[in-house]
């Protein structure tokens, strides 16, 4: 495995588990807790476009239109509070994303049409899956806005990797030295694996290669 260089080269390279070791060795927050893959092999690395969600009042409201502005390859990432009591993503959305060239949804909420989406090949994280829709529950309350997930500020244009584990973000500014520090602990995960394969006991080749201090914080957290 050579060092990356770009977004690109890492959607086959780096695991959400390395890149959430790399953060917690900067002492920086990623990990979107609660938040699974929808089906297992999925994928995605891209950059953030974030959806923010709020009840509707007597104005309604529209719960998906902004699918239109989003460019191909981002990976569009849905704050409804994590609401499990209604859908913020559905077929319609997952056939047209895909048309799009959209990358994959991260929601921090619900889902439905699974089988439209899995059918259409389209990557989906979410909370829970649930049929009841958003419409006169929900509305679009801001769109490409900083998002607080869990503890977890991203903003738009933010790094978001999502593989069967889940999601992580990483802010744009810190990419580079995130991924590095991710390559890195997968190469060291490799070297171990293949030492213990050659004879080495797990703990001898561990200690070897400095296994237990690779996720050490290196930044106040």
């Amino acid at each position: 495995m050579s060092a990356p260089t770009a977004i690109s080269s890492l959607a086959t390279r780096l695991s959400t588990a390395s890149v959430s070791d790399a953060l917690d060795s900067l002492g920086l927050p990623g990990s979107l807790h609660g938040i699974g893959a929808l089906r297992e092999g999925q994928r995605v690395v891209g950059r953030v476009f974030t959806v923010t969600y709020e009840p509707v009042d007597e104005a309604g409201g529209t719960v998906g239109d902004f699918l239109d502005d989003v460019p191909a390859g981002a990976v569009i990432l849905i704050d409804n509070a994590g609401r499990t009591d209604c859908t913020v993503w559905g077929g319609i959305m997952s056939q047209t994303a895909h048309q799009h060239g959209i990358a994959g949804t991260v929601i921090n909420g619900t889902c439905r049409d699974v089988a439209a989406a899995t059918a259409a090949g389209y990557p989906i994280w979410s909370v829970s899956r649930f049929m009841r829709t958003g419409k006169d529950r929900v509305r679009v309350a801001a769109v490409q806005t900083a998002v607080t997930i869990g503890g977890v500020v991203i903003r738009p244009g933010d790094i978001l990797v999502a593989d069967d584990d889940g999601a992580v973000g990483v802010p744009a500014t810190r990419w580079d030295e995130v991924a590095e520090i991710a390559w890195r602990i997968d190469r060291v995960e490799e070297v171990i694996v293949e030492a213990v394969r050659c004879g080495a006991t797990l703990a001898e080749a561990r200690a070897e290669h400095g296994y237990h201090s690779l996720q050490t914080r290196r930044g106040p957290w």
